[in-house]
């Protein structure tokens, strides 16, 4: 199991996630068992002007192990200097260009899946890109830009013959962003058609969800995202099931609570109080999802601004 000659932990993979896959919810998420991480999608035009959020973006712990780093832009110079650039970083294991977030400031840049309107620019960033690294270059696109544009599998193929190692897919369109159903019948299609690295990602909920894709899809791995979110149990849970065949009990409240609070104090000491705090917030919203008087607890949460007091109410839920 490789992507060109990069061979990940395993095959359950952390999906990038503007705003959520930081250094520090990487970290957790590889502790759970995550067999690969990805950063934000970062910006390749940020890289050239030295922007210092996007430095930010590009930051590492060891303790995560190789990441995949996600680049977004359209020209393919541009693309393929900044990889070039980066090409050194022994703590990057590949590079992968966004070609499929649906946010509308990214979209009417052109970038992101904006691109899949324009195959044949694609196939000038990946040829661009895959000559100027020695890194392995993977794309991640959609099913289309919209219903009557469904050309993932062309693009699948544009990527394979330009020099990419793999290639993952979201079964939805961008007009989509993420209501209905994933459509994993085009992560197979594609698996079937294109002889690199296939990773299918779209509702995989749970164990049963991701052994089911990877069955039906036949793809090589999966990537898990917005069910990562207050809830990196899933990578250990995933794995488990998918090597024993066993299902493992969900986090109780009090574990829940215990790695809530370490996110927390890894927040603060990576990004300070007032911005830790604030980024805090929506973590504790998705990990406190269910349990009792959540709803009650998360006007508290966004009106604290104290680390502390936000350990002592995170304690007190404890059962």
């Amino acid at each position: 199991m490789k992507i060109g000659d990069f061979k990940p932990q395993n095959n359950v993979f952390l999906a990038p996630m503007a705003g959520v896959t930081d250094v520090v919810f990487r970290t957790i998420c590889k502790e759970q068992g995550c067999g690969l991480t990805y950063s934000e999608m970062v910006s390749a035009k940020g890289i050239m002007y030295d922007n210092d959020n996007t430095k930010k973006l590009l930051e590492i712990n060891k303790k995560e192990g190789k990441v995949a780093v996600q680049l977004f832009g359209s020209d393919p110079n541009v693309l393929a200097d900044m990889a070039k650039k980066l090409d050194d970083n022994d703590n990057i294991g590949f590079f992968d260009i966004n070609m499929g977030c649906p946010a509308p400031k990214i979209v009417k840049n052109g970038d992101g899946s904006a691109l899949m309107k324009n195959p044949k620019l694609i196939g000038e960033i990946v040829k661009a890109v895959s000559s100027s690294t020695k890194k392995p270059l993977t794309i991640k696109i959609r099913k289309g830009f919209d219903d009557d544009s469904i050309n993932a599998l062309e693009i699948a193929k544009i990527a394979e013959e330009n020099g990419a190692s793999g290639i993952a897919i979201h079964g939805r369109t961008r007009e989509q962003f993420y209501s209905g159903k994933a459509d994993w019948d085009i992560i197979k299609k594609i698996k079937e058609n294109v002889n690199i690295f296939v990773i299918g990602n779209g509702d995989i909920t749970s164990p049963e969800k991701a052994k089911e894709m990877l069955d039906y899809t036949g793809c090589d791995a999966i990537m898990i995202g917005r069910s990562a979110q207050g809830n990196p149990w899933i990578f250990k849970r995933v794995v488990h099931y998918l090597e024993t065949g066993e299902i493992l009990e969900k986090p109780s409240i009090n574990e829940k609570i215990d790695v809530a609070i370490n996110h927390l104090h890894m927040l603060v000491e990576y990004k300070g109080e007032y911005i830790g705090i604030r980024e805090m917030r929506k973590h504790l919203g998705w990990y406190i999802k269910g349990m009792p008087k959540s709803s009650e607890m998360r006007v508290i949460i966004n009106g604290i601004e104290d680390s502390k007091k936000m350990e002592e109410l995170l304690l007190s839920m404890k059962q």
